[in-house]
């Protein structure tokens, strides 16, 4: 071999990077605490540098003046609600929490890691195999959108949260409503008939993801059939959420009974003892029909 060749493969030797250079250069724009953390995890796999790891790539992806929300909140600090990130944005840094712990999320899995806490126990979860507490399933409006039979402008649901017998919702009025043009002149009010309508809708979504059984979506007809004990505390305005929350009472098919609540930050704006919903499976209809 020739003096020429074997420079050339200490060269190329030479020029491939090690390991921890890769890991600080994946993390460069994170602090140096940030680095050495995960560093450190690399060489022991000690998991309790997990959230010094996950804390500080999450801080890495944050405005300025969202730092000391991070840092002065607790696990319960919600990633897009309080911190400001967009769903790319957290993409971004669950890519970079990926390559730096060696593990893998799947976008369903995304879904639900919507506050620090939730992101350190997964994180965790993957790294010692341990089986974690099962959270609240989270849907984005896409998932919404394509579950339900309300559409836009009809939908007043624009996120959902289903644990057990339990949804909670969103809905931001936004002012572009339509029907707030005449509800009314030159004062828009949100219709509180509209408001009852999104606890229906929030509980028609939780009907056709806990309830529904096998039948798609497709193949039920379901309705909003009666509310009893509906009291309406304040007004609502554009700009303002509705934080929209519903508990199955009971189901006695085709009927299916739900309580509801709307609040506005810690004010009550309605709340509703009964809201029952009637369905009918198509598929039931079409095979007797059939026979």
């Amino acid at each position: 071999m020739s003096n020429e060749a074997t420079n050339k493969q200490v060269t190329s030797q030479a020029a491939e990077p090690s390991a921890e250079e890769v890991l600080r250069e994946t993390l460069k724009r994170c602090s140096p605490e940030t680095i050495e953390a995960a560093l450190a995890f690399k060489s022991s796999g000690d998991v309790s540098l997990v959230p010094t790891v996950v804390l500080g790539i999450v801080e890495r992806f944050l405005e300025p003046e969202m730092v000391d929300v991070l840092k002065n909140g607790d696990d319960s600090v919600k990633f897009m609600e309080d911190l400001g990130l967009d769903s790319l944005t957290m993409f971004e840094a669950i890519m970079m929490v990926e390559e730096s712990l060696g593990v893998s999320i799947k976008n369903e899995e995304l879904w639900d890691l919507r506050t620090v806490g939730d992101l350190k126990v997964f994180i965790a979860s993957k790294i010692t195999g341990e089986e974690t507490v099962q959270s609240a399933k989270f849907y984005p409006i896409e998932q919404v959108a394509a579950t339900m039979p309300q559409q836009e402008p009809f939908l007043f649901l624009q996120s959902a949260e289903i644990s057990g017998e339990t949804a909670s919702g969103v809905y931001e009025i936004s002012g572009s409503e339509a029907f707030l043009a005449g509800h009314f002149k030159h004062d828009p009010v949100f219709p509180a008939s509209i408001m009852l309508e999104s606890l229906g809708q929030l509980g028609v979504f939780h009907f056709l993801k806990t309830q529904a059984g096998e039948t798609s979506a497709d193949k039920l007809s379901i309705y909003f059939t009666g509310a009893d004990g509906v009291r309406c505390h304040r007004v609502c305005r554009p700009g303002e959420t509705l934080a929209l929350s519903i508990e199955l009472k009971r189901r006695r098919d085709p009927m299916v009974v739900y309580s509801g609540k709307i609040m506005v930050g810690d004010e009550k704006a309605v709340t509703a003892e009964e809201i029952t919903l009637v369905f009918a499976d198509e598929t039931a209809s079409e095979s007797a029909a059939a026979s």
